[in-house]
């Protein structure tokens, strides 16, 4: 690509595409830095490193943005392939967080490689309907599309990663569903979802996951243990009234009573510190991002493009959904960051990467 034809792309980069996504990005920073604030001997590394993967996705962003999407095409079995090398390869290789194999640390920088997965499964699935959509039955749909998911889920399972193979099962389930579902196949959705929950439930959960569950459905069970979490993010929501209370003031983030903080729930941090509004204008960044993703589908060039941020779309949606969900009490602890917001470096790169995917397929819509 010379440099005449990148200037004359980037007179066509979305840039109310991008506007949501930076101001989500910084929103995010500004919480992660706000933990540092009116503390003794403040500690920067998450605010730098997250400051670091921010630039490393948005330089991708651009990059990838000027690739014609249909490059992915040709890679799709290599990412695929990876991706599932890297799944199985955790379970013995990885680091164990909160009793999940799920992470690969490199010279202190971890990598999540079910991050990956979701990006592979997504141009898996959007490359395989593309072909194949035409030519097969639904029940064969059904069938070939659970075939190519099955094993990066079954991998996420065995970690155990229940949040991320939810994630991964709503991805193939959703394209399933953009081509119509009959009552047949629905029964066979719900057969199936049945039959993992049983085995789940029974054979595979831990003590501390079950009871998670259980505490969603009586708050009240577990107050000091399981329902601790969902309790003091629910709080600090709480206690930022409309206006919140300030950026570092905070009572229940910066006295640490609300735990996993700069990930699960940044979103009560959001919420406490900057209120309502604060609060409210996520939620309205995200709605309209959300939007922009459904207009670039309808003006999709091809099939392939439209799937692409199809595909995103269902990520970005559904984690935003359950993080908040579950920040607010809606939705049991899934583990699951808010996109663009929660710190996580292999997140927020692969994110970005998705973005800079759908501003190719936007771009390709202008010429």
């Amino acid at each position: 690509m010379n440099i005449a034809s990148y200037s004359i792309n980037l007179k066509k980069f979305d840039f109310m595409l991008f506007a949501p996504v930076l101001l989500l990005v910084i929103f995010g920073l500004s919480s992660i830095y706000s933990m540092t604030l009116n503390v003794e001997n403040p500690d920067l590394t998450l605010f730098n490193k997250q400051i670091i993967f921010a630039i490393i996705g948005f330089v991708l962003l651009f990059f990838f943005s000027f690739f014609d999407y249909r490059f992915w095409k040709n890679y799709t079995v290599f990412l695929y392939l990876s991706a599932n090398i890297f799944l199985a390869a955790v379970l013995f290789f990885g680091q164990t967080i909160r009793g999940t194999s799920g992470w690969f640390n490199f010279w202190g920088i971890s990598f999540q490689p079910v991050e990956f997965a979701k990006f592979s499964l997504v141009i898996a699935l959007a490359h395989f309907y593309n072909l194949k959509y035409k030519k097969l039955g639904l029940t064969s749909l059904f069938f070939f599309s659970g075939l190519i998911a099955i094993l990066p889920i079954a991998l996420t399972i065995f970690q155990p990663d229940f949040g991320s193979a939810f994630i991964l099962i709503i991805i193939w389930f959703g394209f399933f569903i953009l081509f119509g579902i009959k009552k047949k196949q629905f029964l066979y959705f719900l057969a199936l979802i049945a039959t993992v929950a049983l085995i789940l439930w029974n054979f595979i959960l831990f003590d501390y996951q079950q009871n998670r569950i259980l505490v969603f459905v009586d708050p009240g069970r577990d107050p000091l243990g399981s329902g601790y979490n969902v309790r003091q993010s629910i709080i600090a929501v709480g206690s930022g009234k409309f206006t919140g209370r300030g950026l570092g003031l905070g009572t229940q983030s910066q006295l640490r009573f609300l735990p996993e903080i700069a990930t699960d729930f940044i979103y009560a941090n959001i919420s406490e510190s900057l209120g309502f509004c604060g609060a409210a204008m996520v939620v309205v960044f995200f709605t309209y991002f959300f939007a922009k993703l459904l207009l670039i589908i309808k003006k999709a060039k091809d099939d392939f493009g439209a799937y692409l941020v199809y595909g995103f779309l269902i990520i970005f949606f559904s984690q935003t959904v359950i993080n908040i969900g579950m920040n607010i009490g809606l939705f049991p602890v899934a583990g699951l960051p808010l996109p663009l917001v929660s710190y996580g470096g292999s997140f927020l790169v692969v994110c970005l990467v998705g973005i800079g995917i759908v501003e190719s397929v936007s771009i390709s819509e202008k010429q």
